[in-house]
């Protein structure tokens, strides 16, 4: 999982699953009711698709401190996720299990990942 062997952030697992919780998410905000459009249905799609572009963004850049930065930048996106899954699920828009793994799943990686930045060069 480290830059040197991943040619492009797409090679990356963590963008890999980041990339399948965004289009989860947005076949699971599909089914809102309509007076969601532009409240929760926008703020969970604009952030499930921050997580991925972050990590995009911090894989091209050159310092260590600024890719983390941009992995930090990510997990707090996903930790925006977390909480409109909390709303989602008080709200009785439907049900969040498969997300809540997917989320747990991929701030696991981003935290691997993070960490091999770290240690790296």
């Amino acid at each position: 999982m480290e830059n040197s062997a991943a040619r492009t952030f797409k090679d990356l697992i963590v963008w890999q699953k980041a990339h399948r919780f965004v289009l989860q998410i947005y076949r699971f905000t599909s089914g809102f009711p309509s007076n969601e459009m532009y409240g929760l249905v926008s703020q969970m799609r604009r952030c499930a698709v921050s997580v991925r572009a972050n990590i995009a963004e911090g894989f091209k850049r050159r310092g260590k401190p600024d890719k983390v930065r941009f992995m930090n930048i990510a997990q707090g996106s996903l930790e925006e996720c977390k909480y409109y899954l909390i709303l989602v699920n008080d709200l009785h828009y439907g049900e969040t299990e498969i997300l809540d793994t997917m989320i747990d799943e991929v701030s696991r990686l981003l935290e691997v990942y993070s960490n091999a930045i770290r240690k790296s060069f």
